[in-house]
């Protein structure tokens, strides 16, 4: 269970260190291999590759003669990149997905659940002060009831 928000620092060449507290679980998991792939809130995705299997799997069984459906396709599957953690804990993310999330040299690793979201540092700010407050006051469907 991935939780919490790591501040970090990637190079110039892509590569970005996963925090030590997250390394033994990815390696346990997946054996450092992992899956990012793009999200449609432009931010990125991180999968160990067994929990990403049946997600593409689910995916791609979904019918694509719904323009939707097969937007989401190409988006999620198409930008999908097999990546290795190697021996400094570290990950390369491509252009294309550094491209797609607007990566700068501040990234917010996201930890949700089974997995991670990459941001911007810039643009998680942006998201975060979003979501602290629910315009127009009401809460979203399927929230009513729910408390902390």
């Amino acid at each position: 269970m991935f939780r919490g928000v790591a501040q970090l620092s990637m190079d110039g060449k892509g590569r970005l260190a996963i925090p030590t507290k997250y390394r033994d679980a990815l390696l346990a998991q997946g054996d450092g291999r992992l899956v990012v792939t793009a999200d449609p809130s432009r931010c990125l995705l991180l999968y160990t590759l067994p929990e990403w299997e049946p997600i593409y799997d689910q995916l791609m069984k979904l019918p694509s003669f719904d323009d939707r459906v097969r937007g989401l396709q190409r988006l999620i599957g198409g930008y999908a990149d097999d990546v290795e953690m190697d021996s400094q804990g570290r990950i390369l993310i491509g252009p294309a997905l550094r491209e797609f999330a607007s990566l700068t040299r501040a990234v917010t690793l996201v930890g949700q659940g089974r997995k991670f979201e990459i941001w911007d540092g810039g643009r998680w700010s942006e998201q975060s002060a979003r979501v602290s407050g629910f315009p127009g006051g009401g809460m979203p469907p399927g929230l009513e009831g729910f408390s902390l």
